[in-house]
């Protein structure tokens, strides 16, 4: 499973991809060869949960767990294989050779070279903040999802949208208002979404300073103040429902605090909101297939 939030946020926290969609068939492979010499020199009997991370070409060893994680029923729907009764029954002594239906499905499954599956499976995080008053939203190592929802479709854009839904994260079809707030650092990098919401139909507010710098880029914006600088500010627009997405990436402690306003009313609002750079490749996936109604269709493996 690939995350789609970065290395930093609490595996169960993140948004993940069955099969994965941005890694390469030798990086694959490689993790697939690390996991087999880990699982065979910690002597592990049943399921292991192992974490790594990709930068550029090199593969990390994050963590090893000799035991199943949360995750376990996902996979096991995502791929059609009972891995928790398969693991018991290895634990108990049985072998993958064995006469054992589910064992023996398991071991045919496991000799494949794990093809592209004819569908993609995005499980997303459900979190509780909205229960309680003052809890900011922001993701962090620390774990604060109570549970996961999943999404099936033909591609991983429907996907990734059936399970936003699912979570609570209900994004907007074009046209709409989205609003952007960037922190300095990272407002080049801003250009390119703000370009493709754009083309997609939706309208820009955002903070003064991102606005100028999408205005410079020739990217059509309406500026709006932040609560600090007095009405009319974004936090007004959020509570009047004028606003259908937020995208507020910050990074500082001062920026963190000066922005908590903003994502708690978009949380008490059921406006959907995204805080990490990392997810909006996704998301703007996500929206591009809202056009079609067919990204709706239910599906089954």
């Amino acid at each position: 499973m690939e995350h789609i939030e970065e290395a930093g946020i609490h595996s169960g926290d993140s948004s993940c991809s069955l099969p994965p969609q941005n890694l390469s068939a030798a990086i694959v492979g490689e993790i697939e060869r690390q996991t087999r010499l880990l699982a065979l020199s910690l002597e592990t009997r049943g399921l292991i949960n192992i974490q790594f991370a990709v930068q550029k070409d090199t593969v990390f060893v994050l963590e090893v767990n000799p035991r199943g994680s949360r995750t376990v029923p996902f996979v096991s729907k995502a791929t059609g294989i009972a891995w928790a009764k398969v693991a018991a029954r290895v634990l108990a002594g049985e072998k993958l050779g064995s006469h054992c239906e589910h064992v023996r499905f398991a071991q045919c499954k496991l000799r494949e070279t794990i093809p592209r599956p004819h569908w993609v499976a995005v499980k997303s995080p459900v979190f509780p903040f909205i229960k309680f008053p003052g809890t900011d939203t922001l993701l962090s190592p620390e774990m604060r999802s109570t549970g996961e929802v999943m999404g099936l479709a033909p591609d991983f854009a429907a996907a990734y949208a059936k399970a936003q839904r699912a979570a609570g994260q209900k994004l907007p079809k074009a046209p709409a208002t989205v609003f952007l707030s960037v922190c300095d650092e990272l407002k080049s990098r801003m250009v390119a979404i703000a370009r493709e919401l754009d083309r997609l139909g939706f309208d820009i507010v955002a903070t003064r300073g991102t606005s100028r710098r999408l205005k410079e880029a020739g990217i059509t914006t309406t500026p709006i103040n932040k609560l600090k600088e007095g009405p009319p500010h974004i936090v007004a627009l959020l509570q009047q429902s004028q606003v259908a997405l937020v995208i507020n990436i910050v990074e500082t402690r001062q920026q963190i605090a000066d922005s908590f306003v903003i994502r708690r009313t978009a949380l008490e609002q059921g406006i959907p909101y995204y805080n990490h750079l990392s997810q909006l490749d996704s998301v703007l996936k996500a929206l591009a297939c809202l056009k079609n109604e067919a990204w709706l269709e239910p599906m089954s493996l």
